[in-house]
């Protein structure tokens, strides 16, 4: 098992929480907060980890839809959370992981 876990569990939870925290905070000024998790990306910053085969090929059978996610991928999110189509979601922790987190 790889070290560190804790400290990444902590602070997912801590984001979530806050997120959670600031919406109640903030709605009545009318201000939205969500957070966009992803999960595996390909990107300049996992491209190292994932030129491992084993690896990758691990990492493409934890995701029920079949593949690594891209910088796209999470940007649509992004965008549709900014947009006036997410008008009533707030306090969310949207995955955008391919199923990954499932």
């Amino acid at each position: 098992m790889a070290g560190g876990r804790s400290l990444y569990g902590a602070a997912k939870a801590g984001i979530d929480s806050l997120t959670r925290n600031w919406a109640l905070e903030l709605a009545p000024r009318k201000i939205l907060v969500n957070a966009v998790a992803p999960g595996y990306v390909t990107t300049d910053m996992t491209a190292e980890y994932l030129s491992d085969a084993t690896t990758f090929e691990r990492a493409i059978g934890r995701h029920p839809l079949g593949r690594l996610g891209t910088a796209e991928d999470v940007a649509d999110v992004v965008a549709f959370l900014c947009s006036d189509s997410a008008r009533f979601i707030t306090g969310q922790s949207i995955n955008v992981s391919g199923g990954f987190v499932i």
